[in-house]
């Protein structure tokens, strides 16, 4: 009888010790009110660095080591916005961002967002392309950054083949 309430009070805790250690994992890996309003504030810098042309900004959204398509590291972002700027329309051009979408993830967060490119060097302003983001977010000392940033253009669909 003794053997089973030790084998009794052992499972239960084993099941409690489990629980608890769940519950320890799934908040580590949740977001606050706060980190959600950070992570807008960096998709707004981002958009205002790019479009100012503000290369030492824009590379700052990144962790050093940063990844943007085929851009890694600091430096190559930094010239990616000289090039953006000076050779490829960069300079007429405007990110519009909607429909933001933020989920926790064991590192950080994931983040995917539509982005309209505004020509905004003709008059009216027109489309440029559309295109969305997928990101991998992480918290550092100085706050939420990228990790890695693709970019998924929008296009129309593929043509039927021919029958």
């Amino acid at each position: 009888m003794l053997r089973k309430r030790i084998l009794a009070v052992a499972v239960c805790s084993a099941v409690i010790l489990a629980a608890a250690a769940l519950s320890f994992g799934q908040r580590k890996s949740s977001l606050t009110g706060d980190d959600y309003i950070e992570i807008q504030q960096l998709y707004a810098r981002y958009n205002n660095a790019i479009d100012t042309g503000d290369a030492e900004g824009y590379a700052a959204t990144f962790v050093p080591d940063g990844v943007f398509n085929t851009f890694t590291g600091h430096d190559a972002l930094v010239q990616f916005i000289h090039d953006w700027h000076d050779k490829m329309g960069g300079a007429t051009r405007r990110h519009w961002n909607t429909n933001l979408t933020i989920t926790p993830a064991p590192e950080g967060a994931n983040g995917s967002v539509y982005l309209l490119l505004v020509n905004v060097g003709v008059r009216p302003p027109v489309i440029f392309s559309a295109a969305m983001y997928e990101d991998q977010l992480v918290k550092t000392p100085q706050g939420w950054r990228f990790k890695h940033r693709v970019t998924k253009a929008d296009g129309p669909p593929a043509a039927a083949p021919a029958k």
